[in-house]
């Protein structure tokens, strides 16, 4: 009979890699298959199928995504206090299956309904995995980076797999077949977690274990029942955002009463002011993903209205291009950029979390000036040149890379273990209030009459790409200013 896996075990790996973080790796790359092939086709699927204008469909993008992600904070806490991380994964992984497959029997009567499922699903899913790949390594241990670049790579692996196919499918076949291929990779990624898990047993287990089994049974069901009784609110407040307004106003204040109390119970100062560096970052973040997550909205309308198809020497489907180039740029330049961070720290001048968070903006806003550049190669009819939005993309991209990955790594680093599922969850939230900023500023650059022409919807669109450039790079210098007050309050964390 083979000896019990330890968490020892798993964190005592020879070589870069713990081969845990393959399956994980595995189970991650298809569930964002599923999450960014349903992103990259909301706006387009609202406006083609639903006939909503841009402007509502920018503000329904923009609730439906800070509900995936705000369930994350949830999901987060309940995992921490009662399922652990691998049972959220598997119910997460349910809901997601159950929502994709209900849309896909009928796109036009399930929508919303299905859209619920799947954003509780997410709540569930996402801040968890993540959380199990930071316990994967030591807390001192320094291939953490590297093994957060990788699993960055899964994602965006499925996410550069699911916004191509998703895509192609719904436009040009049926969207029926986009929203069933969503479920079906969601149903492998299932099988293939329940088929590894036994080889991360030490880590996700339930905290309840100590409990009796029965009390421990009726407390989780009690956690799923809960979820399940909020489709109706959720379903509620996409159909009409207004309500997505008072939602965001409200759960923001808890999450961040919660993570006081939760920092003044931390008996250790140096652990609560890495709290606080962590807070810092997560709230810069929110403006950082409110810019970049145009990508599914209205870059996502911009792309379908304003674009040629052209691209170099082939022609390519514009919205194509919007949800795979990101992906296909992270596959390739995440690898490049961690080759520059390891040689930059061989000769010491590698720069530190906080400056990477100030590049990333840096970044963000030469790609943002790009995509208000398109308006110069334009022609009478509204339609600009996909060569130089492309580029753009690339400049996001390394923004992304420079943010992104090592925000997930540095929660890990700067939180305690207890709280390890509440800060991935806090992280995600700052997602929530970018993904719902992203709506808000989405809605107001586009076009307020319905009958305007191409033309004029480019120029409003990139009125607003613009600004958002300019935004960013204020941003970017406040970060520079506060960098050696955040660095004194990490405490030797990079």
């Amino acid at each position: 009979m083979s000896k019990e896996l330890t968490l020892e075990d798993i964190q005592n790996f020879e070589g870069k890699y713990p081969k845990q973080l393959w399956y994980l790796f595995l189970v991650e790359m298809w569930e964002r298959f599923c999450f960014y092939g349903m992103r990259g086709v909301l706006a387009i699927f609202m406006v083609d199928q639903l006939l909503l204008s841009d402007r509502d469909a920018n503000l329904k993008y923009g609730a439906i995504q800070a509900f995936v992600y705000a369930f994350t904070f949830v999901g987060g806490i309940f995992a921490d206090k009662f399922l652990g991380f691998k049972r959220s994964l598997i119910f997460g992984a349910s809901m997601m299956l159950l929502g994709n497959g209900l849309i896909a029997l009928s796109p036009h009567d399930y929508f919303y309904f299905g859209i619920a499922l799947t954003i509780i699903g997410t709540g569930f899913f996402k801040p968890n995995i993540s959380s199990m790949v930071g316990d994967l390594y030591k807390e001192d241990d320094p291939r953490r980076d590297a093994g957060f670049g990788m699993f960055y790579s899964g994602i965006n692996v499925g996410a550069l797999l699911g916004g191509i196919l998703c895509v192609y499918l719904g436009k040009s076949y049926s969207w029926n077949y986009a929203f069933a291929a969503a479920a079906l990779v969601m149903l492998i990624g299932l099988i293939i977690f329940l088929a590894t898990k036994r080889h991360i047993k030490p880590i996700g287990n339930s905290p309840l274990l100590h409990m009796p089994a029965a009390r421990r049974i009726r407390m989780e069901v009690f956690v799923y029942l809960a979820a399940l009784a909020s489709i109706p609110l959720i379903f509620m407040m996409i159909d009409n955002t207004r309500y997505t307004d008072y939602f965001m106003y409200i759960i923001g204040p808890i999450a961040l009463g919660y993570f006081f109390i939760q920092m003044k119970r931390e008996n250790d100062p140096k652990a609560r002011q890495q709290l606080i560096a962590a807070l810092i970052l997560i709230l810069f973040s929110i403006l950082f993903f409110a810019i970049f997550e145009q990508a599914g909205g209205s870059l996502a309308l911009f792309a379908n209205n304003n674009l040629h198809d052209d691209l170099l020497f082939f022609r390519i489907d514009p919205n194509v291009v919007n949800n795979g180039a990101n992906s296909l740029f992270v596959i390739i330049f995440s690898p490049l950029l961690g080759l520059l961070w390891l040689a930059m720290a061989r000769k010491k001048v590698e720069p530190n979390t906080i400056i990477k968070f100030a590049l990333g903006f840096v970044f963000l806003g030469l790609a943002y000036y790009l995509f208000f550049g398109t308006r110069f190669f334009a022609d009478a009819e509204g339609k600009t040149s996909l060569g130089v939005f492309t580029l753009a993309y690339l400049a996001v991209t390394i923004g992304e890379l420079c943010l992104s990955p090592i925000g997930l790594s540095m929660i890990t680093k700067l939180s305690p273990k207890r709280l390890g599922g509440m800060m991935m969850g806090l992280w995600f939230l700052a997602s929530a209030y970018g993904q719902y900023v992203a709506g808000l500023l989405g809605a107001g650059m586009s076009s307020p009459n319905e009958n305007a022409t191409a033309f004029d919807k480019l120029m409003a669109y990139t009125d607003g790409y613009q600004q958002l450039a300019i935004y960013s790079f204020i941003a970017a210098l406040v970060i520079f200013a506060l960098s050696p007050f955040i660095k004194r309050l990490m405490h030797g964390v990079r």
